[in-house]
């Protein structure tokens, strides 16, 4: 174990650290050095039942299912001000684990995670059904919204403590209980949560985590006890979540891949655009189910947005993100940056997209330095598929009607932006883009105010705002005779 980390690497089932019975363990890495952290448990089936059987008990509980919607959001708030109150501690595990710059997880990644505690806090208090004027004489009718009962929470190595916040909140303001299974690579700030729960004073069995790899969230998403499943991570596996959910009709989310395109047209402010595209694109190394990857830019601006781009990109210092000065940490993995590298051959001698220059990787982490790609075209690997990295193509067009046919031409449709100065341009554009969130003129930003999920390939339903209380309900309707 590093020597700065000190960490509970148990699991917490109904209240209680289990070192789990599967009989493996798993080593998680500081991606910045290469060095193992420490060992997880991998969970056996015996663990993941023991978990969701623990949050079908609390969730029948009187304890929790009788709880006044009051006194559920005061132990929220509890659980936002621990979370808070150690947030320096939780920022520098996550960048250790991850390995995202430590401006990136203090700055952005942690706070976010408190303010949908906070958010969703103040949602407990405010779950209203309606009331119908029916064409049925002497009759009341109205509409409750109840809690679904237990839920799978499964989350990507990316972003581990804020994702799993657009899932724990709301799944917690509702008055579901959950078993939290997150990323083999980057379980520790899941882990580190877990053990504020019982200090927020959260009825133990509520909040359930186990660790392992894929056969555990294969577990946990066949157990019959599960009613639903929120899960973030490829679109390869959501799709087999989607099926297996689909076979028992169980309650599902998914927010899956993304490639997503920034159209720059001819008026646009092409030093903003480069500013905002080299934030949207390279944000956590690329590792961005939104991150800005095909560049659309009228032909007249191609040159200059794209030698622009470079430059900028090569200018970013890569280092260990606890390293002052960090522009770019390392990405999460070896077999991640090998699957960059790979990329960065096939745009280079496969597809034959001129390659801008790269700044050399350097030190012992899973370093990839930025690579801008420029003249692609649209049937190219690197315009068409995820990378998850920070590989960068810029793609020429000489007719603006042709542009939204061509963002529309993926799979995908998670997120989109518009570089333009004139607004009526941008927003009809932004209108006609398949995609579930556009940004105008914008770096990428997240509010949990705002709902947040893909079209296509990119998902099923939303997190954030009113769409994740509606996620994580059932509505029921209650009739009244009165006569």
């Amino acid at each position: 174990m590093h020597p700065h980390i000190d960490l509970r690497t148990d699991m917490l089932i109904d209240g209680e650290w289990i070192p789990g019975s599967g009989g493996g363990a798993i080593p998680t890495y500081d991606p910045g050095t290469g060095a193992v952290i420490t060992e997880v448990p991998e969970a056996g089936e015996a663990d993941v039942a023991a978990a969701v059987d623990a949050a079908s008990r609390a969730f029948g509980s009187p304890e929790w299912a009788d709880m006044l919607p009051a006194a559920r959001a005061k132990l929220m708030l509890n659980l936002a001000d621990l979370l808070e109150a150690d947030a320096d501690a939780f920022a520098r595990l996550e960048t250790t684990d991850q390995g995202q710059p430590l401006g990136v997880s203090s700055g952005f990644a942690v706070p976010n995670a408190v303010e949908h505690l906070r958010y969703y806090a103040g949602w407990a208090t405010k779950i209203t059904g309606i009331t119908t004027p029916l064409s049925v004489p002497d009759v009341d009718h109205r509409t409750h919204r109840e809690p679904l009962g237990v839920c799978a929470l499964i989350t990507p190595w990316n972003f581990p403590l804020m994702i799993l916040m657009w899932k724990l909140a709301p799944a917690l303001a509702t008055g579901n209980t959950v078993v939290i299974k997150p990323a083999e690579q980057t379980p520790l700030t899941t882990l580190r949560l877990a053990g504020l729960v019982r200090r927020a004073g959260i009825p133990d069995g509520v909040v359930n985590v186990v660790t392992g790899g894929p056969e555990v969230g294969r577990a946990l998403v066949r157990h019959p006890a599960v009613a639903k499943v929120s899960f973030t991570g490829s679109t390869g596996v959501g799709r087999e979540i989607a099926a297996e959910a689909g076979r028992e009709l169980k309650h599902v989310s998914l927010e899956l891949g993304g490639k997503a395109p920034s159209v720059i047209t001819a008026d646009a402010d092409i030093d903003a655009a480069v500013r905002g595209n080299l934030m949207g694109g390279l944000l956590n190394s690329g590792q961005v189910c939104a991150a800005y990857t095909r560049f659309y830019v009228d032909s007249a601006r191609h040159d200059e947005f794209a030698e622009k781009l470079a430059a900028g990109a090569a200018a970013m210092k890569l280092g260990h993100g606890l390293t002052d000065g960090t522009d770019m940490g390392p990405v999460v993995s070896a077999e991640q940056r090998d699957l960059a590298e790979d990329y960065v051959r096939i745009g280079r001698d496969v597809d034959g997209a001129h390659l801008h220059d790269r700044a050399p990787a350097e030190g012992e982490g899973y370093f990839v330095p930025p690579a801008v790609f420029s003249g692609v075209t649209d049937g190219m690997r690197i315009a068409r598929e995820e990378i998850f990295g920070p590989v960068l193509s810029v793609l020429p067009y000489d007719d603006p009607d042709e542009l939204t046919a061509r963002a529309n031409d993926t799979d995908y449709g998670l997120a989109a932006v518009v570089w333009s100065r004139d607004i009526g341009v941008a927003n009809r554009l932004a209108s006609r883009i398949r995609a579930g969130t556009v940004w105008i003129n914008m770096p990428p930003a997240l509010d949990a105010a705002a709902s947040w999920g893909g079209m296509k390939a990119s998902g099923l339903g939303r997190e954030m705002g009113w769409s994740a209380i509606e996620a994580f309900t059932q509505v029921k309707s209650v009739w009244t005779h009165l006569g």
